[in-house]
């Protein structure tokens, strides 16, 4: 259970540094599994680094329930438990993994972004769990923009490649230009070793840096979070991931179906029924 300092930090922030809730043999098990999505790529497995440039920017998702490290993690690590108490939820349920590697001396940032837009869930109890599983200074951290998961804002999502999304939305605004103006906002980052985690809210902006370094990598796995009040959100263009299974059978504000987002807190044989 995180602190009630850091619930609140969350709550307040949009983002907080939890310290020491991921175990060594837990980011073994992730490290391990890592090496075998490398090797065995999903279906929606990105580069975003050019063949002529130095480093290398790979992600990869949705791949929990056919690496077996993965799914380990997920159904028996400590995000479920951590995520119902800070979204302030009975219950907490997976929504999807998202690994994300920067290799040394890799020069592309991460745009500055807020997630929801990019997903088909609309709810307010949400959170991603961003876990190092390599030291991550201060100057290679992903950046938050503190409590602008409360502007009541939505931002058109932008691609890794910088290439944006088409959105019909009238509630849909350009993402500000934070980069340019960093002292208009108070901008979260943290010093991490593996163990640490950043837990963030879907509409919490943030980006992050290339990775300078001449010799250690920046791998992170990413674990997403839904609570009691998330249901089915309908995007005007396409959704990051597609969830292709029940993209055409929902509308928006269904309930999610349980066999693809699984109820894993409180542990499923005490959990409410399917």
């Amino acid at each position: 259970m995180p602190d009630p300092a850091a619930v609140e930090s969350f709550r307040t922030q949009g983002a907080v540094a939890l310290r020491d809730v991921i175990g060594p043999d837990w980011i073994e098990t992730l490290r391990a599994g890592m090496e075998r999505n490398r090797a065995e790529p999903g279906p929606y497995q990105r580069g975003y680094t050019p063949d002529d440039a130095s480093g290398g920017f790979w992600g990869d998702y949705c791949n929990w329930r056919r690496i077996p490290e993965y799914r380990d993690f997920v159904e028996r690590g400590p995000t479920a438990e951590l995520a119902a108490a800070l979204m302030g939820s009975r219950t907490a349920r997976f929504f999807h993994e998202h690994v994300l590697v920067k290799e040394p001396g890799t020069r592309e940032a991460t745009p500055w972004h807020h997630d929801q837009p990019y997903y088909c869930i609309d709810g307010r109890q949400t959170v991603s769990f961003w876990i190092p599983l390599d030291p991550v200074p201060r100057a290679t951290c992903p950046e938050f923009v503190a409590g602008s998961h409360a502007w009541g804002r939505w931002f058109v999502p932008t691609k890794f490649s910088g290439v944006q999304y088409h959105r019909d939305e009238p509630w849909m605004e350009p993402t500000p230009d934070i980069a340019g103006h960093r002292e208009d906002y108070e901008i979260l980052g943290w010093d991490l070793q593996p163990g640490d985690a950043i837990a963030f809210h879907f509409l919490t902006l943030h980006a992050a840096p290339p990775n300078a370094s001449v010799s250690t990598r920046r791998r992170a796995f990413a674990a997403r979070w839904l609570g009691d009040d998330c249901v089915f959100g309908r995007r005007s263009g396409e959704v990051s991931p597609p969830f292709p299974e029940i993209a055409d059978t929902l509308a928006a504000g269904d309930p999610l179906p349980k066999d693809v987002f699984p109820t894993l807190w409180p542990e499923p044989s005490v959990a409410e029924p399917a």
